[in-house]
């Protein structure tokens, strides 16, 4: 399962996140690493997974709305300043990661979400 922004969700410990204890682990991690502001809710930090009444950080699921596509992949326009934009801002993502994170945690982010640019070519 691989997300408009290419993100795996097979791998994704947000994603996998079942119980309170793992909710909670992983919003404490999201604010570690810089993606939430504070630790949110078990019931805020659930995955619900990617949809079209979901509101997008980069703008993906109305942009493939906009062109009538599934996948950013499908479109003429691929890759776009968007992606260019999102790959940006992951590489980021990536390097706090890397200063905040134990070694276990990483290689989970990782293969989750630092591989988005092999994941939309496939």
């Amino acid at each position: 399962m691989i997300t408009l922004c290419g993100d795996n969700c097979l791998s994704c410990p947000r994603y996998l996140a079942k119980t309170d204890e793992e909710l909670r682990s992983v919003a404490e991690l999201w604010y570690r690493v810089g993606w939430r502001d504070k630790i949110v809710s078990n019931d805020e930090i659930r995955c619900t997974g990617c949809s079209s009444h979901k509101q997008c950080t980069y703008q993906l699921v109305e942009c493939t709305k906009e062109n009538n596509v599934e996948k950013c992949n499908q479109c003429s326009n691929f890759p776009c300043d968007k992606i260019a934009n999102m790959l940006e801002r992951s590489a980021k993502y990536k390097a706090k990661c890397k200063d905040v994170c134990s070694d276990e945690e990483y290689r989970m982010l990782e293969a989750s979400f630092f591989n988005k640019e092999e994941n939309l070519k496939k």
